[in-house]
């Protein structure tokens, strides 16, 4: 999936490739990035509670039945669905995407495995984020039909579990005419997020994620044929959330995709305001 962990990917049959549709509301109203998710979250895109066992029945773990996306065993570790479980919730407004997450996690873990000073220096290292707990959204804007490696239109949008505002919580992986995988923290003029940890009491791994990352200055520096949105547009998504439970490497969820090639992640469709779902009356 990542750069430095995964860059051989299987050559699959394209018609496995985004098989599905994920049709994202537009908010009328923007919200208080305050991690604070309940203003918004019901007319936002999501699709119920994702743990290990829902992923393993959907077509995009199939695709390589399991060997990026897993959770790995150090050896004192609970069920897989007392490890990690997550919702996950996706809007738009005309210049934001909006990002949420509610995370079960049983250990909070940000401890890259690798010093600063042994780190051989392949890749920056505050980019590592993908050896701490976080959460990634994957997209391509506008989508096309082209199999990319993190080139033109391609961005990843990353958090960590903290709830330190660094440059190094809040990262950006994107392509660019001619130039694949830029590294760099978002701009903090792009983005605004907000990390409560244990909101409910349960445990010391759990968080609530809230975030805005302006498209403008994002989207239309990784590919000039970027457009302000409209409903209709087609973007690509694929979300990723690492899990490293305190060793070198401890697996991800990766869901409505199969690795960095966009061609496989699932089609997002911006739509209109959604009403929030509600009980009938009597």
């Amino acid at each position: 999936m990542f750069k430095a962990l995964c860059t051989i990917l299987l050559l699959l049959p394209l018609g496995l490739y985004a098989d599905m549709n994920l049709n994202v509301p537009f908010l009328e109203e923007a919200p208080k990035i305050d991690g604070d998710l309940a203003e918004w979250k019901d007319l936002a895109h999501n699709d119920g509670l994702w743990d290990m066992r829902r992923i393993a029945e959907s077509s995009f773990y199939t695709l390589d039945r399991g060997a990026r996306n897993r959770l790995t065993d150090h050896g004192d570790e609970p069920h897989l669905s007392e490890d990690l479980s997550a919702r996950y919730y996706i809007a738009w407004d005309d210049k934001n995407l909006y990002f949420g997450a509610e995370v079960h996690d049983n250990v909070n873990d940000l401890e890259d495995p690798v010093s600063v000073e042994d780190f051989d220096g392949h890749v920056l290292y505050d980019s590592r984020w993908y050896f701490k707990d976080a959460i990634c959204w994957f997209m391509e804007g506008p989508r096309d039909a082209a199999n990319e490696q993190f080139g033109q239109g391609d961005n990843a949008f990353c958090f960590t579990a903290s709830p330190e505002h660094t440059p190094k919580n809040a990262w950006w992986r994107h392509g660019a005419p001619k130039q694949n995988y830029i590294e760099e923290p978002i701009p903090a003029p792009s983005v605004d997020y907000s990390v409560k940890m244990n909101p409910w009491g349960k445990s010391k791994g759990d968080f609530i994620l809230e975030a805005r990352v302006d498209l403008a200055s994002t989207f239309g520096q990784s590919d000039p044929r970027w457009q302000a949105p409209q409903v209709g547009d087609e973007y690509s998504m694929e979300i990723v959330h690492t899990d490293p439970d305190g060793g070198s490497y401890g697996g991800h969820f990766m869901i409505y995709g199969n690795g960095d090639d966009d061609i496989t992640w699932g089609r997002m469709i911006l739509v209109g305001p959604r009403e929030a779902i509600g009980r009938l009356t009597e």
